[in-house]
């Protein structure tokens, strides 16, 4: 049987960061003639090269790159709808001058909006296609309200949303019903509508129909350059070192300057999303302060720039961990869902000695036997790296099985659980042993001095 070149087909490159995705997506723009597409949501931003980590344009090698520094500081960030639009029109625009598309970027929520035909509204997508904050206020002012009118109104109208989150989760709880204000459909009958759907059902079918359509948009080849966490840790460390070294406490104080002047143009600034949340700024505002109070002394500044770093490395390390736990819960299981579980690769970048033959040649050689439309290996064969991380970490993206929502509520840490397992592995953890015995110590005193003064 003769091979049948794909029509349409899309390249995409996921991974933590700190793995060299960009790197990886510039050699293939090379050699098959590409254009990059950026799917990291801080990079949309112009400017501040070192706290975004954008390609420089010696990196870039010629290659065109998209949706890269192209939004003013002063914009929220895009919402998932926004981006998907926008990047298909940029993706038929670079297949119009026949050439192939390649996404690559580490805000994965992106790129699976962008990967799948009907892609889930996830309650736990940070930036959903909804109104920004300002906008969302003025339409609706009840979203102004104490974190616990907003709930009330949500256990009215959603009772099994709102039995989901925590009562001080103010964003889940806002975006909850936000779903509600906006549509007129509960969030929770949304996403059982949209399962339906991407279950090959029609919205109301029951467990009957078994129909499983691929739901991706068009043939993609998935690289995932994976690095193991060791190794990457200490990666991810040096290059926030790197990143002190090239300037990251300037872009710093520009971000500053530039807040400052907002606040005095009488501009409200939401710091609780777009570039403010960027990691490299918000670790180092403390010291920003120090620094232009002039009340330090050197010795002070120093201490607070070092624990800035630190900071700036352990929430890197943690992004980086949110990004893997990403593609092996939500992503995977997507793929697998739509009958495309073999569409995604991975590609072992721990060695940098050997990255060129394990990442770059490898890469190489998939895609030209995806773009040739020849038979794919098993993804699970490619390395024993491959098959391990391949394997769901979950059985089931907890976010699609509301079915098995079950709240507890843990009083003496404050915390909500939503399945029994998450609840079996809460209670044997260190800190909610610790905060049992903080509670009956207190219970204890309490009843003492009681009975003390009856």
């Amino acid at each position: 049987m003769s091979a049948r070149k794909p029509l349409q087909p899309l390249v995409a490159i996921v991974g933590a960061t700190g793995t060299g995705k960009s790197q990886l997506a510039v050699e293939l723009a090379l050699r098959f003639n590409g254009e990059i597409i950026n799917g990291d949501a801080m990079q949309l931003y112009e400017g501040l090269p070192v706290i975004t980590n954008k390609v420089t344009t010696e990196e870039c090698k010629g290659v065109p790159h998209h949706l890269l520094g192209c939004i003013g500081l002063e914009e929220p960030t895009w919402t998932v709808g926004r981006f998907v639009n926008k990047a298909l029109g940029i993706i038929d625009e670079i297949r119009s001058r026949g050439r192939l598309p390649i996404l690559v970027g580490g805000t994965h929520y992106y790129t699976q909006s962008l990967l799948f035909r009907e892609s889930l509204a996830d309650d736990d997508d940070k930036d959903a296609d909804f109104l920004n904050s300002e906008e969302r206020d003025q339409k609706w002012p009840i979203m102004q309200e104490s974190t616990e009118v907003i709930l009330e109104k949500l256990k009215e109208v959603d009772p099994v949303m709102a039995d989901r989150w925590h009562p001080k989760d103010r964003r889940k709880i806002q975006r909850s019903l936000e779903i509600w204000l906006k549509t007129g459909k509960t969030a929770s009958q949304t996403y059982e509508e949209q399962q339906q759907i991407r279950n090959g059902q029609a919205p109301g079918e029951g467990d009957e129909s078994t129909t499983n359509i691929d739901g991706l948009r068009c043939p993609t080849l998935l690289l995932w350059v994976h690095c193991d966490p060791d190794t990457l840790r200490t990666r991810l460390d040096a290059r926030v070192d790197v990143m002190v070294r090239n300037g990251l406490l300037d872009e710093v104080k520009s971000l500053h300057t530039f807040l400052q002047q907002q606040n005095n143009n009488g501009q409200q600034v939401d710091r609780s999303r777009g570039i403010w949340v960027s990691i490299g700024y918000k670790e180092f505002e403390e010291y920003q302060s120090a620094v232009e109070s002039g009340s330090k002394s050197d010795k002070r500044l120093e201490e607070l720039k070092e624990a800035a770093i630190e900071r700036t490395k352990a929430a890197t390390r943690q992004y980086a961990k949110r990004q893997v736990r990403w593609i092996r819960i939500k992503l995977i299981h997507a793929l697998r869902s739509q009958g495309a579980g073999d569409s995604m690769f991975v590609l072992d970048g721990s060695d940098l000695g050997s990255w060129h033959q394990d990442v770059e040649v490898q890469a190489l050689e998939l895609a030209q036997v995806f773009l040739a439309g020849e038979a794919m290996l098993d993804p699970a064969t490619l390395s024993d790296v491959s098959a391990l991380l391949l394997e769901p970490k979950r059985e089931y993206d907890m976010s699609q099985r509301r079915d098995l929502w079950e709240r507890r509520v843990c009083e003496p840490c404050n915390t909500v659980l939503v399945t029994e397992s998450d609840w079996n592995q809460h209670i044997k953890s260190k800190g909610h042993k610790f905060a049992l015995r903080s509670a009956q110590q207190r219970n204890f005193i309490n009843s003492a001095n009681n009975q003390g003064t009856g």
